[in-house]
């Protein structure tokens, strides 16, 4: 036996030892595999080395190496990286009648709302009452409660494209009003995907006396809003760009929960194995995408301002402010790249069947032109015998 070789078999056997009496899991093949190669490059110890500092400076580089296999083994490189959810203000003091500032909270439970059944269904209940807007607010349904618990009146803006706005609600009633919004909505939400992706924030009343400024505005996600006159427009902004937000929330993981239905495919891939899929569930998962991708950039307002903004300055500051206190530009885009990744991975995949598919059909083709080559060959030869016969 050459002099690397019974290098190498002593420093794998002892690694054997050493990690049988240290640890009660097994090594594989794959951690004598690595410290054979760890042996090979540091050939330069000789037999005699191992023994005193040189021998516990070997242990633990072997040590290292069959740890790093070890984490290797377990955590797999295709695991896409979860959304962390942004963290909302504590709603804690919200039952608190003496203090200055109350909380606006957001949902999206549906991809639509039937406006015009949600108006006769609530005055019916009787509970609130219609606010005017303007004419070319035909996206909003603004309502107020009939009923005043406290000095900050209750306000729930309704939007068309599903998703709510509470100013001043009371959780018990907010649930009450989701629930009676089932009935007016088009393809609703899973309900633990609405309530985990709401939209929470503060607001009050400025006072002239403090910097001689009475303006609404937003500072540091606090929502400051004019004490003097009526705030309803000033409300609608904010109230847009957070539904805007939470509808971007929903569509994030809806996206998330694709990904994790695909992410089999890839793992699949890597590993050179048969992908078990047909060609109908792929057409299908393209659509899914695709009209993700439909309603993210064709259907909503995340890529552009809308058009109630252009001849109302200030009103449009506000609602931009929102969306980038909100990252709503970061987060679109960050959206649509991964839809672009998931989009790409299924052109992929299309184009891999496409190609079994016609491999096969050329198969197909092959063995029928042998066929019909065998059937020539045998009527040929039956021509012969029978010339020969006669």
């Amino acid at each position: 036996m050459s002099r690397w070789r019974l290098k190498s078999f002593l420093l794998k056997n002892f690694v054997k030892l050493k990690g049988t009496r240290n640890s009660s899991s097994h090594f594989t093949r794959t951690y004598y595999h690595s410290v054979s190669v760890a042996c090979a490059r540091y050939s330069h110890f000789s037999l005699s080395g191992f023994h005193g500092n040189q021998l516990g400076s070997s242990h633990l580089l072997f040590s290292r190496v069959m740890s790093l296999g070890n984490i290797q083994s377990k955590v797999s490189p295709l695991q896409a990286k979860r959304r962390v959810t942004r963290k909302k203000p504590s709603m804690a003091a919200e039952e608190d009648s003496t203090q200055d500032w109350w909380s606006v909270v957001a949902y999206s439970t549906a991809e639509e709302y039937d406006l015009n059944g949600l108006i006769d269904g609530l005055n019916r209940q009787g509970l609130y009452q219609q606010s005017a807007v303007s004419e070319d607010m035909n996206d909003v349904l603004h309502m107020c409660a009939k009923y005043q618990v406290g000095r900050e009146p209750r306000e729930v803006y309704f939007f068309s494209e599903g998703s709510v706005v509470f100013w001043n609600v009371p959780e018990i009633e907010q649930q009450a009003v989701l629930k009676f919004l089932k009935d007016y909505e088009t393809n609703s939400y899973d309900e633990s995907i609405v309530s985990e992706e709401k939209e929470v924030m503060e607001y009050l009343y400025t006072e002239k006396s403090t910097r001689g400024s009475n303006k609404t505005r937003l500072i540091s996600g606090q929502i400051m809003l004019n004490s003097e006159g009526s705030t309803d427009l000033e409300k609608y902004a904010f109230s847009n760009g957070i539904a805007l937000s939470v509808k971007l929330a929903i569509w994030e993981a809806s996206l998330e929960k694709y990904v994790d239905s695909i992410e089999w495919i890839t793992e699949e891939m890597k590993i050179g194995k048969k992908i078990s899929i047909t060609r109908d569930q792929v057409f299908q998962k393209s659509g899914e995408i695709f009209a993700l991708r439909h309603l993210i950039n064709l259907c909503s307002d995340l890529l552009d301002t809308p058009d109630f903004y252009w001849d109302k300055q200030n009103l449009e500051a506000l609602y931009r402010k929102t969306c980038n206190y909100l990252i709503i530009t970061k987060r679109t885009k960050v959206l649509n790249e991964k839809i672009n990744h998931c989009c790409e991975l299924m052109e992929l995949l299309s184009g891999h069947l496409n190609d079994r598919h016609h491999v096969r059909l050329e198969l197909m083709i092959i063995a029928l032109i042998m066929v019909e080559v065998g059937f020539e060959i045998l009527h040929f030869t039956r021509n012969l015998l029978t010339t020969g016969g006669i």
